[in-house]
C-alpha cells in the first residue's frame, strides 16, 4: 500500500482510533525501553507521541533542538523572551528552551490534545516554574471531537503578552477560517516589536502544478486561494496561495518579513520540510 492511499485510511479514522492504534503498535518498544532505562525523563514513550516521527529520547531531543535553532536564525530568539508555543504538542520544542531561557524568560504553550499537555505538565512544568501549558478543547478532525471551535477560540492571555509567538506544522492541520481567527488573536497578544514565525504548505503560480502531482503531498483540490489533498478530511493537509497567505496576514494588521521554501516541494534548498513564514504586526 502506497503512502497516499494509507494517508486516507489513517485519516479516516477517529482522532481516539488513531492514538490507541498507535499506542498498540509502539508497546513492546515502550516496554523495552522502560526496562532498559532507555528512556530519557522528559520524552514520552513512542506511542504517546501523536505528531511528527515517534522517534526515540535521542532523536526526539535532537528535533527539539532543531526547531530551537530554526527559531534562533529566523526570528532572534533570545533567553529572556517572553514565548507563545501555539500547538505545543507533547513538548518536542519545550524540552529544547528549557535549557535555552533563562529565569527572566518565559514560556507558554497550549494544545487541543489532551494527553500531551498533561505530559508536558507533569513533566517540564513540574520541573520549570517558567514554562507553562493550557488544554483547549477545540475541534479538530484530526486531534479533537469537542464542539468549541476553534475559529471563534480567544486565545486565554492577555494583549501584548509576547515577545515571540511560533508554531511548527499548525497551520498545515486548520481550516481557513480557523487559521484566520488565529491570525487575528496572534495579532493581539503580541508585542508591538515582537515577531512570529510558522510553517505552512505554500504555493504560487511557479510550483502550483507541481504540488497537484507532489508525491506524498500532492494538494489536488481546488478551494478559494487554497488547496487539500482530500475534502474529507478538511484539517488533513492544507496548502495556501501565498498572495492569499497575505491578505490573511494584513487584514489583522500584520505583515511578512520573509518566506523561506522548505524541501517539500523538489528542487528547494533548506533544512526545514515546510515552508517558513515570519511575520509582525504592522500598526
Amino acid at each position: 500500500m502506497n503512502k497516499v492511499k494509507f494517508r486516507k485510511i489513517w485519516y479516516g479514522l477517529s482522532a481516539k482510533q488513531r492514538f490507541l492504534i498507535r499506542r498498540l503498535y509502539f508497546l513492546p518498544v515502550d516496554i523495552f525501553d522502560s526496562i532498559s532505562g532507555g528512556r530519557h525523563k522528559y520524552v514520552p514513550p513512542k506511542g504517546l507521541i501523536y505528531t511528527g516521527y515517534p522517534a526515540n529520547s535521542e532523536k526526539f531531543i535532537q528535533q527539539g533542538k532543531l526547531q530551537l535553532q530554526t527559531l534562533i536564525d529566523n526570528i532572534d530568539l533570545r533567553p529572556n523572551d517572553a514565548l507563545l508555543d501555539i500547538g505545543s504538542g507533547i513538548g518536542r520544542t519545550a524540552i529544547a528552551l528549557t535549557s535555552f531561557l533563562n529565569s527572566q524568560g518565559s514560556y507558554d504553550g497550549f494544545d487541543v490534545v489532551k494527553l500531551g499537555v498533561d505530559w508536558c505538565n507533569s513533566r517540564l512544568a513540574r520541573d520549570f516554574s517558567n514554562f507553562k501549558f493550557k488544554y483547549v478543547p477545540l475541534y479538530n478532525d484530526l486531534y479533537n471531537s469537542s464542539k468549541q471551535k476553534a475559529e471563534n477560540f480567544v486565545f486565554p492571555y492577555k494583549a501584548e503578552s509576547f515577545d515571540k509567538i511560533f508554531s511548527f506544522s499548525l497551520f498545515t492541520h486548520m481550516q481557513i477560517e480557523e487559521i484566520q481567527n488565529y491570525f487575528k488573536e496572534i495579532s493581539r497578544v503580541l508585542k508591538k516589536d515582537g515577531l512570529a514565525f510558522s510553517t505552512f504548505f505554500l504555493y504560487d503560480e511557479n510550483d502550483e502544478k507541481q504540488i497537484i502531482d507532489n508525491g506524498e503531498y500532492s494538494f489536488r483540490v481546488n478551494k478559494n486561494g487554497y488547496k487539500l489533498m482530500s475534502d474529507e478530511v478538511k484539517a488533513g493537509n492544507v496548502a495556501i496561495n501565498k498572495l492569499k497567505l497575505r491578505k490573511m496576514l494584513e487584514a489583522e494588521n500584520l505583515g511578512i518579513v520573509k518566506i523561506v521554501d522548505g524541501f517539500w516541494k523538489s528542487g528547494n534548498k533548506s533544512n526545514e520540510f515546510q515552508d517558513i513564514v515570519v511575520f509582525k504586526r504592522i500598526d
